[in-house]
């Protein structure tokens, strides 16, 4: 956090996250779940972006559209999941609006076609978040770019595929295969030298504001000034390290229970 000036607001916002999550919060409308996904997965992506020495407002602003999509598509991917867990993510008013009661629905969690269009209206939720994201990958140092773009396209590919089975992500649970997986690398390669060097129009989602805000106070109090740590070697050796350790818990994660 020193070295690459990273606000105490910023994790501290992830450890919020996961508060809520201890405490069984529930999410009223897709404001408030975009909040929850604000802390869990885009204070991910803005730090991701500080350590790879980003820090503009708009480049960060997209960094946090990425992080919050992602996990909009962990959620539209793990509905039986976590229903099975006593849990459900998908917004209440969605529920009530579909005639569906979110306590009954967990006592015997079943797919039916009402909770199907729910499950695909996130999915089109995290579609919106990848598009703004692209342009905001340009931003990223070089070597970075196509490790962002994969987890970008991979993840819309786990929507892609829950919205291909009807938004039924109870019966079963969404896997990219490997060969998809290398096609999309490819594309996400293609992405990283191609994509424009623009972080796009500055607009932001209004719950990643005071992650930006906090980015700003922090480089104003501490004169840090623009992206100043970009290109440090050390970074993106680090950086790979990191990314294959996620792949290696994500590996995990799927592995059955012996």
């Amino acid at each position: 956090m020193a070295r690459f000036h990273i606000p105490q607001a910023v994790p501290a916002a992830l450890l919020e996250g996961f508060a809520w999550d201890a405490e069984g919060r529930i999410y009223e409308d897709l404001p408030a779940l975009r909040a929850y996904g604000m802390r869990v997965a885009g204070t991910v992506g803005v730090m991701m972006s500080l350590l790879m020495g980003v820090r503009s407002p708009a480049a960060l602003a997209r960094a946090a559209d990425l992080g919050v999509g992602m996990q909009l598509s962990n959620i539209a991917r793990d509905v039986g999941e976590d229903a099975r867990l006593g849990r459900i993510y998908l917004p209440r008013e969605w529920l009530r609006e579909a005639g569906i009661d979110a306590a009954e629905w967990l006592a015997d969690p079943q797919f039916e076609p009402d909770l199907g269009r729910i499950v695909n209206r996130l999915v089109v939720e995290a579609q919106l978040l990848y598009e703004r994201a692209a342009v905001g990958v340009s931003e990223l140092p070089p070597e970075c770019r196509p490790a962002i773009h994969a987890a970008r396209l991979m993840y819309a590919e786990i929507g892609r595929k829950v919205a291909r089975a009807g938004g039924d992500s109870v019966s079963s649970r969404a896997v990219v295969s490997a060969r998809r997986k290398l096609l999309l690398l490819a594309q996400a390669i293609t992405a990283s030298v191609t994509a424009p060097r623009t972080a796009g129009s500055f607009d932001v989602l209004p719950e990643a504001r005071f992650l930006l805000d906090a980015v700003t106070v922090h480089d104003s109090t501490h004169g840090v000034r623009g992206d100043a740590l970009v290109g440090e070697s050390l970074l993106v050796r680090e950086f790979s390290l990191a990314l294959s350790a996620f792949e290696r818990l994500e590996r995990a994660d799927r592995a059955p229970e012996t």
